[in-house]
């Protein structure tokens, strides 16, 4: 037996035999469900139910002022694509060595520690491609590179004209997700 809630953003999950389909408005607007349940109480009058992640919650009133939260979203998604190239540099050297390219330690949080060795870090196993012996010299380096990236970002960046700065699409979305 299916038990289907018909809505116009719907999708369906089947579990077991069963399809239960799970309405999108059920997570947003004044019915979602609220952090403590049935106990919540009255939710403050600015968490409307309409961004994801709203539970009623907001004890310190970090999202009182609208600009600020909208400044708060915007600084949790370049965090999170941070992160996610951070995920990326974390797995990308485990498997080039499982194949074949030589380093001299590629498990994440053991590579760090080979600056302080004797001959200093090669990147990517290779001594002309970056040397570095200097963790002052590689973190100021790091800090140059990651203001110069952010800075560009903030004063339009490669979004162009009429792009969304955070969500710009066109060659920053080739799957058009």
């Amino acid at each position: 037996m299916a038990l289907l809630l018909k809505s116009a953003t719907s999708k369906a999950v089947v579990r077991g035999n069963r399809q239960v389909t799970r309405a999108a408005i059920e997570w947003y607007g004044p019915d979602r469900p609220k952090y403590l349940g049935w106990l919540s109480g009255e939710t403050p009058a600015y968490l409307t139910g309409e961004f994801a992640g709203d539970y009623g919650w907001d004890t310190a009133g970090l999202s009182a002022d609208p600009e600020t939260f909208r400044r708060y979203r915007e600084l949790e998604l370049i965090h999170a694509r941070w992160a996610m190239l951070g995920a990326l540099g974390c797995v990308t050297p485990e498997l080039l060595a499982k194949n074949g390219v030589k380093f001299g330690e590629a498990v994440w949080f053991k590579a760090g520690a080979q600056i302080f060795q004797e001959g200093g870090l090669n990147y990517l196993g290779n001594s002309s491609l970056i040397h570095a012996q200097s963790i002052l010299a590689t973190l100021a380096c790091q800090v140059i590179l990651m203001g110069l990236v952010e800075g560009y970002r903030v004063n339009g960046g490669p979004a162009g004209e009429g792009l969304d700065p955070l969500y710009p699409g066109e060659a920053f979305d080739p799957l058009g997700l």
